[in-house]
């Protein structure tokens, strides 16, 4: 039976705003991508976060960004590699702290926004992301695009690289994603994301904003949680992939 992850951006608040409903996604999502206070978050969220994923079972993740609440890390950054990996390390293990508090632990690491699309094809970022990563924990699993620089230096220093697909964004036919500040870069349509997501699941494949229909081969599938009607739709989509024999469950 094929297996599918469905992993969610969630704790993106800041003191008294909330961007997601991380409660209610919780209860869908097998994966929480815990944003770690550089693009979104600060302690007393991500305390709130892991201790609800632990609850529910739910595999906690580290989405590092660059520094950029101002931008939620979708601005362009140059940050020596150095300094990027520092602050990698950082941001995991700032998670790490209130994960083991819940009884969990840290699993994996994914990058978020401008840093995600970055590493795709800059080979100096994406190994300063790898070098944080072991510089706080050689066991994590890295998620990411499939084909990008991320996977492809994790998995050369020896780190489980996981791809991931995304029901809601659009393709370029390279199998990268569509800039957001292009029209169609977000599938906004329900029926829609929900049919992408179960040929993600059972094909490999999706049609790119081409039309064209690509290959994009992953073990875990996105839902973005600051959408309007998030959590009705990761519903919808669990639902539609378990009554098409696909296996919900975590990668890590």
């Amino acid at each position: 039976m094929t297996a599918i992850d469905l992993n969610a951006d969630l704790g993106e608040g800041f003191g008294r705003w909330r961007l997601t409903d991380d409660e209610q996604l919780l209860s869908v999502v097998t994966s929480a991508n815990v944003a770690c206070g550089f693009h979104a978050g600060d302690a007393a969220t991500m305390r709130r976060v892991c201790e609800m994923a632990a609850a529910r079972g739910v595999t906690i993740g580290a989405q590092v960004s660059y520094r950029d609440l101002a931008g939620f890390g979708r601005r362009a950054m140059d940050v020596p590699p150095a300094e990027l990996a520092a602050e990698v390390a950082y941001q995991i293990g700032a998670l790490e702290v209130f994960a083991r508090a819940a009884g969990a632990r840290v699993a994996y690491v994914k990058p978020h926004g401008a840093l995600y699309n970055r590493v795709v094809h800059d080979e100096d970022q994406a190994a300063a992301v790898v070098d944080g990563v072991l510089l706080a924990d050689a066991s994590l699993t890295v998620l990411g695009l499939p084909g990008s620089r991320l996977l492809d230096l994790a998995g050369k220093a020896g780190l489980p690289a996981v791809p991931e697909a995304f029901a809601d964004r659009a393709y370029t036919d390279a199998g990268t994603l569509v800039p957001r500040d292009r029209d169609g870069a977000v599938v906004s349509d329900p029926e829609a994301v929900v049919d992408r997501s179960v040929g993600l699941a059972r094909s490999g494949s999706v049609i790119a904003h081409s039309g064209a229909r690509i290959q994009v081969r992953a073990r875990s599938l996105c839902l973005h949680g600051d959408t309007a009607g998030a959590v009705d739709l990761a519903r919808r989509v669990r639902e539609r992939l378990v009554a098409a024999g696909v296996r919900v469950e975590a990668f890590a």
